[in-house]
């Protein structure tokens, strides 16, 4: 009664709201104690039918049975409910063997019946159910019960595969008896019950009798076969693609196949969680359970309840506690691993990762109690070694077989009738296996990480590679921590591993990781012809890769120098640099004929390269004459323009694609040329002291330098420049900016560091071979030690080369081999004078024109005119103002200077 008025106000309300909000807002607030009057009255609505006619007789009849029904239904359900509790109140494992208690009991009742003929209510009972369901196979239902109670016994702790291992025994014993029924002739309803159960029993004539009816027994079978394969597949949890290697597994246990590579069949075990896990997320009307919701399951209040107090501290430092603390987490962890376990019990889940460590024997001690569960697909840092398990060796494995360089058929015949073989691998002596993680390697382990513990530093070692000379030591670091923090302990670490050549990397290249770089006490030799052996030198046959060493992480380093395209080379005295060199140069020999490299060498302490002497790789002798180096470098610049005009002719790009067209004949010379055209060979020029040459033509030399290395790598001419003085004034700004690729040995300071690599490095080198390679477009440089070649190995190779075939020189590279017989004109009458002023300015090593006055009482205007007369022929320097001349040849040229001036040859 109350709702009329309530709705008499209703609809004058909602006129209003229709042009204002307010009135909107004011009509909800009347509408809403409209609708709570009626829930507010409701009892008296129950009262209402007290004033009307007394009920009938029935009606009281019918309230005491619907409350004597309703106490009775709240009485058993309480039972029930009470008896539901205390089974979830029981272990779960008690539950799942309780089930198969019971499945044993009833294979027993099940064989009795079928087996042995039991008499009296329950044999009938058996033989009515399982015999009539069944048929003939009814004695394989007690083996089938007994197998499911095993399988419960055994594997408590995998309840999700019991809907598909019911899904699959369904499919098969359907298939089964279908054919059962079909090959006993497929009795009918009218054939009476005793011939349905000597056949297949009702299961099996439900499933062949609507076959057979619509489509026939001929196709009946095959579906009915196809059904149990599913089954089968469905019970032993077998996807399609993996029956050949169940198979084949199968028949190495019964011993008839054996078994080539036995951890090919480890991974199945992961494939059945795969297939359960895809199984399970196929079946409809199954709600999943989020990870983070708490567990259903409470074996203890009071330690769940302590354990989730625990659980919502602040995260502690990851800095291990000291000993006194570590008693009652103990006690926690444990009581957390029981609840775990538990869970992992009921739901079907795994247990955590604490509790897999701590079911595989680790100290529970040993662990920091509040790391939280690692997030899938994050390396583990602190529990490698808070575990005690050992720090793992990521070192790369050397090749199991060191295969030889193909042949290169395309090579080996050259021009006219010449035919020339690569030297072989075989002359090269072969390296032993690299060393293995030693103790010293645990030691350094147990020293950095003693390091961050006592600075506090939450870092852990998680791995480390092992290089011929130092070991690289990866260090993760935890949340919020800086890794400045790991740089600034550079001093400490260096203290505590007892080696003042520490190097920092951070982070490594690639990786999340920082790297500290410890020297080992026991070095290994790299040979050349290790590297040379190696299965990429196989694959890649260009004549321009050379062998450089082995990185920090084990593996071999190659470069193709037509890549590079030029390299800088520098180091101080003893540091690796010249047998740098001489493993480029045999690694040239040994790969490419002389149809493809031709070399120019330029060795100013004429020692470093007198062992190639001869070898027809050679384009002119080795020069050691720093001003005939000066030369050879303007003739490779002439040289490259010549090439580059053929380039521009032809309308190639690349001189790579100029050969080629040559020898597939699709380049031919103009209509009337006599020239013959051929491929251009790599030309590379290695230049061992870029000092000498600086120091004698500095002028003439940068500017050669600088034109090859900004043009002629489309030419095919490259560049190694070495030097042991890497100063500003010999690696100048130019010719950094030129030769990209860097490769810097040991330095004596950290200025030559900066100028060979700009940046630092080289200075913390232990010399011996132990680099930094930069190549070009690379950010950090890779720590490597030089590969070796012993002499004995190079005269091998060089005596091999010499045998196949003889140098061709080219007599235009120095052109100061041949001197013209006359006299210049301009020296005229004064060629007497000029001599005694060359020996006597070569002599002193002083180049001043008064000394010329006085000692040769001459004229300043005299005097003058003999010193430029000097300067054109290239003994002394250009003008420095008041400054003494520069003195260009030292004194035991001064014959061939004199001989020179006087239009004699040189020798």
């Amino acid at each position: 009664m109350a709702s009329r008025p309530s709705a008499a106000k209703k609809q004058p309300a909602k006129k209003a709201a229709a042009p204002a909000k307010a009135a909107a807002k004011k009509a909800a607030a009347k509408k809403a104690p409209a609708k709570k009057a009626p829930a507010k009255r409701a009892p008296a609505k129950k009262a209402a039918p007290a004033p009307k006619p007394a009920p009938s007789p029935t009606g009281g009849i019918y309230r005491l049975v619907r409350a004597l029904w309703l106490g009775l239904a709240h009485a058993v359900g309480a039972v029930f409910r009470g008896i539901g509790n205390g089974a979830k109140n029981l272990d779960p494992a008690h539950r799942k063997d309780g089930i198969a208690l019971l499945l044993f009991g009833i294979a027993l009742i099940v064989a009795a019946g079928t087996w042995a003929d039991l008499k009296g209510p329950v044999g009938d009972l058996v033989e009515i159910l399982v015999t009539g369901s069944f048929g003939r196979l009814d004695l394989l239902v007690p083996i089938l019960l007994a197998v499911i109670a095993v399988r419960f016994v055994r594997h408590p702790e995998q309840p999700e595969a019991n809907g598909r291992i019911v899904i699959g025994l369904s499919a098969l014993v359907i298939g089964v008896l279908g054919q059962v029924h079909i090959a006993c002739g497929a009795p009918a309803r009218s054939d009476g019950m005793q011939a349905i159960r000597d056949a297949g029993g009702l299961i099996g004539w439900g499933a062949a009798t609507p076959l057979t009816y619509t489509m026939g027994e001929v196709l009946a079978v095959p579906l009915l076969a196809l059904l149990t394969i599913f089954g089968l597949l469905v019970v032993t949890a077998t996807p399609v693609n993996a029956i050949p290697q169940r198979l084949r597994r199968l028949g190495v246990r019964l011993g008839v196949l054996d078994d080539p590579a036995a951890d090919e069949y480890e991974e199945f075990p992961e494939d059945e969680a795969r297939y359960d896990e895809q199984w399970r997320e196929a079946l409809p009307g199954r709600p999943r359970r989020r990870s983070g919701a708490p567990q259903s399951y409470d074996p203890d209040g009071a330690e769940q309840e302590a354990l989730t107090k625990r659980r919502g501290r602040p995260r502690r430092s990851a800095v291990p506690q000291p000993a006194t603390d570590r008693q009652p987490d103990a006690v926690d962890i444990a009581a957390a691993a029981a609840a775990d376990l538990d869970g992992a019990v009921l739901h079907g889940m795994p247990p955590s990762p604490l509790v897999a460590d701590l079911t595989q024997g680790v100290r529970v001690g040993d662990r920091e109690p509040t790391t939280p569960t690692p997030v899938p697909g994050a390396r583990p840092r602190q529990e490698k070694l808070k575990t005690g398990g050992a720090v793992p060796d990521l070192t790369k494995a050397p090749p199991e077989e060191m295969r030889d360089l193909p042949p290169r058929a395309e090579q080996l015949q050259l021009s006219g009738d010449i035919t020339y073989s690569l030297p072989s691998l075989d002359l090269l002596e072969r390296g032993g296996p690299g060393k293995a993680r030693s103790a010293a390697n645990d030691a350094v382990v147990a020293s950095l990480t003693n390091v961050f513990t006592e600075f506090k530093v939450d870092a852990a070692v998680t791995g480390f590679t092992r290089g011929p000379t130092v070991t690289r030591y990866e260090v993760e670091l935890g949340p919020a921590v800086k890794v400045e923090r790991i740089t600034a302990l550079t001093k400490n670490i260096a203290y505590a591993v007892a080696s003042p050549d520490v190097r920092i990397i951070s982070p490594i290249p690639g990786k999340s990781a920082v790297g500290i770089e410890i020297p080992n006490t026991d070095r290994e030799m790299v040979n050349l012809g290790d590297v040379l052996r190696l299965a990429d030198a196989a694959e890649d046959d260009h004549p321009m890769l050379v062998a450089l060493g082995k990185d920090v992480e084990g593996g071999y380093v190659m470069a193709n120098l037509a890549k590079m395209p030029h390299i800088l080379v520098a180091g101080a005295t003893g540091s690796g640099k010249s047998s740098c060199i001489n493993c480029l140069i045999t690694s040239v020999m040994v790969r490419a004929t002389p149809e493809d490299v031709r070399m120019v060498l330029v060795d100013p302490k004429r020692v470093e390269l007198t062992a190639y002497e001869g070898i027809p790789h050679l384009i002119t002798p080795i020069i050691t004459n720093p001003k005939r180096a000066a030369e050879a470098l303007q003739w490779v610049v002439r040289e490259m323009d010549l090439r580059y005009d053929d380039l521009a002719a032809y309308g190639f790009r690349h001189i790579d694609d100029f050969n080629e067209a040559i020898r597939n004949g699709k380049v031919k010379p103009p209509e009337g040329s006599e020239r013959e055209l051929q491929p251009y060979p790599y030309l590379l020029v290695i230049v061992d002291e870029l000092a000498d040459l600086m120091m004698v033509a500095p002028r003439d030399v940068e500017d050669a330098i600088v034109r090859i290395t900004q043009l002629a790598r489309a030419a095919g001419i490259h560049l190694v420049l070495a030097t042991q003085r890497p100063s500003v004034d010999v690696v100048t700004g130019l010719i950094k900016a030129n030769v990209p690729s860097r490769l810097a040995f040991a330095t004596s300071s950290l200025a030559d560091s900066r100028v060979i690599l700009d940046q630092s490095g080289a200075e913390k080198l232990i010399g011996k071979g132990d680099g930094l390679f930069l190549p070009m477009g690379a950010n950090k440089p890779t720590r490597m030690q030089g590969a070796f070649v012993t002499e004995a190995e190079v005269a091998l190779v060089v005596q091999h080369c010499k045998d196949q075939m003889a140098p061709v020189f080219r007599d235009d590279v120095t052109v100061g081999t041949k001197q013209k017989k006359e006299i210049d004109e301009d020296i005229g009458d004064d060629l007497d004078l000029l001599c005694q002023a060359a020996e006597l300015v070569v002599s002193t090593q002083f180049g001043s024109t008064s000394m010329l006055q006085r000692k040769l009482r001459v004229g300043f205007a005299k005097a003058g005119r003999l010193m430029d007369l000097m300067e054109s022929r290239n003994i002394v320097g250009p003008s420095e103002g008041s400054k003494a001349r520069d003195v260009l040849v030292k004194p035991e040229e001064l014959d061939g200077v004199l001989a020179v001036i006087r239009g004699e040859s040189a020798g």
